[in-house]
Formats: C-alpha cells, structure tokens, sequence
C-alpha cells in the first residue's frame, strides 16, 4: 500500500503525505518507511525530509515483465496488428479503482494527445477497459466498486452510471464493449481471461471522428481474433 502512494507527480513523499494517502496511521509509517529503505526500495532525502523510489522497484517491474508468459507471447501479436490496421494496442490490469497498462503499443495514424507507456493508470469507471474489469465482477464485487465511485461525488455519475450498465450488458451479450472518454478517441475492450493467470483486458483505440458504431463494425472482430490468438498461443506453451 505504501508503494502505491507514488504516482506519477508524487515523486517525493514525506510521512504526512504517506499518512495522509495511505490512511494507515503515522507510527505504521514511519516503520514501514525504515523497512522500505533499509531494503532499498525507498530512498530518504535527509534534506527534504522525504522518500522516492528506490532502483529496485524497477527491477521488481522488469522481473514481471519478462517473467509473465502472457505479455511476452501478447507484444508480437498486438505489435502486429497495431501495425496492420494502424491503430492503438493495449492490455492492462485492474489495480484497486483504476486500471494499469502493462502493455501499449501506439500505432496511429495522427498522433494521440496521450502518450500512454506500460505502468500508467487510467480511469476505472471511464474506460472500456475498466469497465470490461467491471462486467467479470461478482455482484458483490460490482456494487461495491459502484458505490466507492458514487462517493467520490464525481459529476454527472446518474448518467456514468447508466453507461456503465450499458458496458457491461455488452461484455456479457458480446464479449467487448466500446467508450469514448476523451475527444475522438474510441476504445473497445475485452476480457483477457486466461486460466491460472489474473484477469487483464485487451483494448484495440483510435483516434476518429468517425461514429462509435461504426470504428465497432471495423475493429471489434479484428480485436477478438487477437484475443483468441493470445489465448490459444499460451496454452500452447504452458501446456
């Protein structure tokens, strides 16, 4: 939890800002911070009086990577098709209320306003991602992330709300669902779900001024193709 507080524009962190993002007490802190440091996962600025990541956080990440059978079977695929229809690729993982790309591979046409790279956090309730995450939820689950975003007292959440059931009527009718939560960007995503492993999810995106249903008819087989071959590829070598 402690590691979690450092996002990216938090690169600095002393014992209050940790208390105050983690909610765990200032005692709980300070000794997990002496851990977190003497382990080199933290490092302490004596003179700012506060804490960054360490180097060994990268190499945990690095170790991940190369160490998850799906991401290193899913890059050559998704590069692949990001490539042939020139369009953005990519596969994340649900981490609390947001999502976590661990892949992204950008192939468009014009250049995206957001530079997404593995690692960066969108999102949960806005994203086809997240909402894919969302739809492969228990009930108990799904109305407990519900009423977390209720609280949050986001603007306009009736109608977020509303899209959101829409997402997932569509994960569970067609295996995908489609959001555009920034200007002419459109997303579709699909569930990821291969036994043994955690969940992740697929998204294919473009950058169009065309209608949602309409980048639907042109990309959602190519995504669910993609999908299959992921799927069938690593049972084939974990098997």
């Amino acid at each position: 939890m402690l590691l979690r507080a450092f996002a990216p524009g938090a690169a600095l962190l002393g014992n209050g800002d940790l208390v105050e993002r983690t909610g765990l007490p200032k005692a709980t802190v300070s000794r997990l911070t002496r851990t977190l440091v003497a382990d080199g996962y933290l490092e302490h600025d004596l003179l700012r009086k506060a804490y960054r990541l360490g180097v060994p956080v990268l190499s945990l990440a690095q170790a991940m990577r190369s160490g998850s059978t799906i991401l290193q079977t899913a890059a050559p695929l998704m590069r692949e098709l990001a490539q042939k229809l020139r369009i953005n690729v990519g596969l994340a993982s649900a981490d609390g209320e947001e999502m976590v790309y661990l892949e992204s591979i950008r192939y468009n046409q014009r250049v995206s306003l957001r530079n997404v790279v593995s690692g960066q956090r969108v999102p949960m309730e806005l994203t086809s991602l997240g909402r894919v995450h969302l739809a492969m939820l228990s009930d108990v689950a799904f109305d407990s992330m519900m009423a977390a975003f209720e609280r949050r007292g986001r603007s306009g959440w009736p109608q977020l709300r509303t899209q959101i059931d829409e997402a997932v009527r569509s994960v569970r009718e067609h295996g995908f669902c489609v959001a555009s939560w920034q200007p002419e960007v459109i997303a579709l995503a699909t569930p990821l779900a291969i036994p043994g492993h955690s969940l992740l999810v697929l998204n294919l995106s473009v950058r169009s001024a065309e209608s949602k249903a309409s980048i639907v008819r042109e990309l959602s087989t190519p995504m669910l193709n993609l999908r299959d071959q992921i799927i069938t590829e690593v049972a084939r070598i974990e098997d």
